[in-house]
């Protein structure tokens, strides 16, 4: 796809009184922040709607490369608005059956978006934020981030993806003990289990995470779209089916004019390869 995304600069999308998601551009990198800092950045499906929207709307879009999320303030999100679902307790069911599909449609909007999503985590990202950070490709938090699936504290079961993040990226006795136990864990025990990445001092996992997209951003976009559908779909897939399905991806990769370029580029005489930028020796 060709056409530009209207400019993003600096907007909100306003959600219910004291909730919203500001939105503004750092060059090929759209940052998506949750602003709620007196309520840790609690979510509400205005909240959900708007980002979906937001990352809906970028998809297939050159002039954005890469996607971070972070929150407002001291936190990343203390999850789900308390105040909110206590409330909805005496309204109909059909109603929060909306809500969730909501919030699971952002979360299908990150897994599908061809861009590389990072979650940027600073304090707390509980319950449906820890859901949130997990959904992203990638997670850089400061070393003093706590991480909980905190519902089952408030007699809930998790919603957001967080159950199908977890099992698949953890052993089950460690997730199995993330979501029965509901207690903080640290930056560095998630950055042990390979569930988050980067680990920084505090306050600096925004500037770190917006490094890293500007980064992934010079990096070529219908590969990356291919990697990420790769990764995803290997979920539900054998191996031969996974082989069969890379064989195909690298096919349409090698024969793009964008893999023409970077390879004509990578075996220029004027070009000075390093052993990091080596190819795959194909």
């Amino acid at each position: 796809m060709t056409a530009t995304v209207p400019a993003i600069t600096s907007t909100s999308a306003a959600a219910a009184p004291g909730a919203r998601l500001k939105m503004h551009r750092e060059g090929p990198v759209l940052v998506l922040t949750l602003s709620n800092p007196a309520a840790r950045n609690a979510l509400n499906p205005s909240v959900y709607r708007a980002a979906a929207k937001a990352m809906r709307a970028t998809s297939g879009f050159r002039t954005v490369r890469a996607i971070v999320l972070c929150g407002e303030g001291d936190h990343f999100s203390g999850g789900g608005d308390l105040r909110r679902l206590a409330r909805q307790r005496k309204l109909p069911a059909a109603e929060q059956h909306g809500h969730i599909d909501a919030l699971h449609e952002w979360i299908m909007a990150i897994q599908e978006a061809p861009q590389p999503v990072i979650a940027a985590v600073e304090g707390a990202a509980m319950g449906g934020g820890f859901s949130l950070c997990l959904a992203c490709d990638l997670i850089v938090a400061a070393e003093d981030a706590k991480f909980a699936m905190s519902y089952v504290n408030v007699g809930l079961t998790p919603d957001g993806g967080g159950t199908d993040s977890l099992v698949r990226a953890l052993p089950p006795q460690a997730a199995i003990e993330m979501l029965l136990d509901g207690t903080p864990s640290t930056a560095k025990r998630l950055h042990e289990l390979g569930v988050v990445n980067k680990v920084v001092p505090h306050g600096e996992a925004g500037a770190t995470a917006l490094a890293w997209a500007q980064q992934l951003a010079r990096g070529p976009f219908e590969v990356q779209a291919r990697i990420k559908q790769l990764v995803y779909s290997a979920r539900g897939r054998s191996r031969r089916e996974q082989l069969d399905a890379e064989r195909e991806s690298f096919l349409a990769s090698l024969y793009s004019d964008e893999s023409g370029e970077r390879i004509k580029g990578f075996l220029s005489p004027r070009k000075k390869l390093t052993a990091s930028e080596e190819g795959p020796g194909r």
